[in-house]
């Protein structure tokens, strides 16, 4: 397993990690499958779009707007009352995401990239790259 760190500069923020998991497979050997795992619970990982950088912000924008910071929230936690963080995690990444490989590469579409999506930055966060076999 290897380990990528993402620093994020904003609350809500997708950065795309495409090439740092391309890179952190390395030699992959006979594996058919990539585990992209983030061990946050206010965070996750997407496939999406990586051509056009305006829809990252219209992403980025619509997160909040769906899960509102002004709703009334009860949880309230050694990081601060971030239940609205939490929520756009659950629903909108998951923790993790599986990519099969092609000839040890990943299979992903034409247009597709793989994004660390924050959602209580800006913070040091993980994200851990596995091969399956």
């Amino acid at each position: 397993m290897k380990e990528i760190s993402v620093r994020t500069e904003r609350r809500t923020q997708l950065i795309e990690i495409t090439d740092r998991v391309r890179e952190a497979l390395g030699e992959v050997g006979d594996a058919a499958a990539v585990l992209v795992y983030v061990p946050h619970t206010t965070a996750g990982v997407t496939i999406n779009e990586r051509i056009d950088p305006e829809l990252v912000l219209d992403l980025e924008d619509s997160f909040q707007q769906v899960i509102d910071d002004e709703w009334e929230w009860r949880h309230d936690d050694a990081d601060g009352p971030n239940a609205p963080s939490h929520a756009r995690a659950s629903l909108t990444s998951a923790p993790q995401v599986l990519i099969p490989l092609r000839d040890g590469r990943l299979a992903l579409g034409t247009y597709q990239g793989i994004f660390f999506c924050e959602f209580d930055g800006p913070r040091e966060r993980k994200v851990y790259v596995t091969g399956l076999g």
